[in-house]
């Protein structure tokens, strides 16, 4: 019988219940061309109700999944960044992997301030591995130092190395982006033209290699990293990049290999989706495999 709840059969009551936490960030006040991904956690989680405990290699996901809601909108841009990091923090200090549904790519910056201060209360090495067709590198956009187009600035600005941190599908770059890695020449970039060409296993096993030793890595996958044939239904869709295949089989080498202790998906926009959904269920496909491969 069809489980109409949110997560179906994965839905745990209380966290104590929970190996898994969600929650939503539903937000695109930083898009700077297509918006609506602030649709995405609704969008998202109707269609989970569809949607068996199972992987595509017939495992169950055996995790309980605890989901915190969203953070209620707030008009004031600091205000609410200020409640989503604090939201956050209290999950990610559970000790428990957290997946956070985005909202737009800027929803990364408070998300990502409140993982590294969970990760340094306990010690951890950090690093970040961002999923995305474009470097989100820019000191400023359209004016705002919050736009979804400063992501990795930000954490950087939280003092994270620039070394700690691999970018992964890159294919369109602003000009003070290409100044910045050309000034730092040891960032890993794995362009979506090296994983055509190289295949997406050997990619993964790169990835693997250099945060084997980590302590605490943060996945930011934004849905544009697809190529738009896969995810039409995201704000700035950039031709050339992954298929569905590439990056579920990158995932599945990944959250085994490497202490992933949080991941968002981001820029999901079903306003812009085609009329079947096609990129939130895309979207979905890849949360639920990580969820069966989550640490």
């Amino acid at each position: 019988m069809l489980d109409l709840t949110p997560w179906g059969e994965l839905s745990a009551s209380d966290i104590s219940e929970a190996k898994i936490c969600v929650m939503g960030v539903p937000f695109d006040g930083g898009v700077s061309c297509g918006k609506g991904a602030a649709e995405a956690p609704a969008r998202i989680r109707s269609l989970s109700r569809y949607l068996p405990p199972y992987t595509e290699e017939m495992l169950r996901i055996d995790g309980r999944l605890y989901d915190a809601g969203d953070i209620p909108l707030d008009l004031n841009w600091e205000r609410y960044y200020g409640n989503v990091e604090e939201r956050a923090f209290e999950l990610l200090s559970s000790g428990r992997f957290c997946l956070f549904l985005g909202g737009d790519h800027s929803v990364t910056i408070p998300l990502q301030r409140a993982w590294l201060r969970a990760a340094r209360a306990r010690g951890e090495k950090t690093g970040v591995i961002h999923f995305e067709s474009h470097a989100d590198m820019c000191e400023e956009y359209d004016g705002s130092k919050w736009s979804h187009a400063c992501t990795e600035r930000r954490a950087i600005d939280e003092g994270l190395s620039p070394d700690d941190i691999a970018f992964v599908g890159l294919r369109s770059y602003e000009a003070d982006e290409v100044n910045w890695f050309l000034e730092h020449p040891n960032v890993m970039i794995k362009r979506a033209r090296d994983i055509f060409r190289e295949g997406c296993v050997a990619a993964a096993e790169q990835l693997v290699g250099k945060f084997a030793d980590y302590g605490s890595v943060y996945l930011s996958l934004d849905i544009d990293v697809l190529d738009p044939a896969f995810a039409p239904g995201t704000g700035t869709p950039e031709a050339g990049g992954l298929s569905s295949r590439e990056l579920m089989e990158m995932l599945k080498l990944l959250l085994p290999g490497i202490p992933i202790k949080a991941m968002d998906i981001v820029e999901v926009s079903p306003p812009l989706d085609t009329a079947n959904g096609i990129t939130a269920w895309a979207a979905l496909k890849l949360i639920y495999e990580a969820l069966y491969y989550s640490k």
